[in-house]
């Protein structure tokens, strides 16, 4: 009789433990030749961390109390127990900070769809450089670390978020509406996005084409220039935003073409400012993700510029065998 695990968990045999330590050496070392350096943080966090830094992924972390009555989580990523790190530890120390990281975080999430509730993640944090020159940053090693572990056909998505809310607020939309439209925009859910804009009645014929025409814009510098002829004056600053950092990015060596997604809107909370995501026709699901979270910081009581990017590494185990390389 074999006995049954948790959904959403699995066991690892011999064979792939060994092609799962090759990413994580490849990672790893591409990660400290650029100068970050691995640190590690407690498995479990007070809930109450998590709850302040992102309600979004408290709302997903598995909770249960100590022996003390203290409420405790399992850490769901790795961002936020480092810019707790860096708040407690580097208080003292001039920035930048570049921290690198490998670990399996948990979250509470539908096993039926495939899903994993324990999952391991690669990254890197860099605290202390801002704007565009922090993001290019960013972008480079995520481009290296990809080719690292041989996915050279791997593509990096660039968005900003504030870029829907700013289009919709200059619109006319009320608070509800935005809400409704970007949690619907965030599971790529196009149609209901527009249904969920029409059924407002907030705004006209004009605001609802332009913004369903916005999440379908992907592509290089030219679809800033259709973008452009968008909302108003909230709506152009983001949009110089993202243009400024496509642009240091795209003055990077870079291995790959790096594609703006005017569409790319996260479901992590403590976004704020350009977004990164990762994917590969291998796999059906995005395979890493990140961006910048420079309000982040000040929740634990410093100001200071942050982003990063994380990559899963699961699904990059899946692409690798997907794209027949040999692992």
């Amino acid at each position: 009789m074999i006995r049954p695990i948790p959904p959403g968990t699995r066991d690892v045999l011999p064979d792939e433990m060994r092609e799962l330590r090759a990413i994580q050496s490849a990672l790893l070392g591409t990660f400290e030749n650029a100068g970050f350096r691995e640190v590690r943080t407690p498995t479990l966090e007070y809930a109450d961390a998590l709850e302040m830094a992102d309600r979004r992924s408290a709302d997903s972390a598995y909770r249960f109390f100590d022996e003390r009555g203290e409420m405790l989580a399992l850490r769901t990523d790795m961002t936020i127990p480092i810019a707790r790190l860096v708040a407690d530890r580097y208080r003292d120390l001039d920035p930048p900070h570049r921290l690198s990281y490998f670990a399996n975080a948990y979250r509470a999430v539908t096993p039926q769809r495939g899903e994993l509730r324990e999952f391991g993640q690669a990254g890197i944090e860099l605290i202390g450089v801002p704007g565009p020159e922090g993001t290019a940053e960013v972008v480079e090693l995520l481009d290296r670390s990809l080719s690292a572990v041989g996915l050279d056909q791997a593509v990096i998505g660039l968005g900003e978020d504030g870029l829907w809310t700013a289009l919709l607020q200059d619109s006319g939309a009320g608070p509800e509406t935005i809400e409704r439209s970007s949690e619907l925009l965030v599971s790529h859910d196009l149609v209901g996005v527009e249904r969920s804009l029409r059924e407002s009645d907030e705004l006209d014929e004009t605001a609802i084409a332009q913004a369903t025409r916005l999440i379908q814009l992907r592509g290089g510098i030219g679809i800033l220039e259709e973008a452009r002829s968008f909302g108003g004056t909230g709506f152009a600053e983001v949009l110089d935003r993202l243009t400024q950092n496509f642009e240091a990015i795209s003055a990077r060596s870079l291995n790959r073409e790096v594609l703006l997604d005017l569409g790319m809107l996260r479901e992590i909370g403590y976004y704020s400012g350009s977004t990164i995501e990762v994917y590969d026709d291998a796999v059906g699901d995005v395979i890493g993700g990140g961006g910048r979270y420079d309000d982040l910081m000040n929740r634990f009581g410093m100001d200071l510029p942050a982003a990063g990017f994380t990559l899963y590494i699961e699904r990059i185990h899946k692409a690798q065998l997907e794209r027949g390389r040999d692992v």
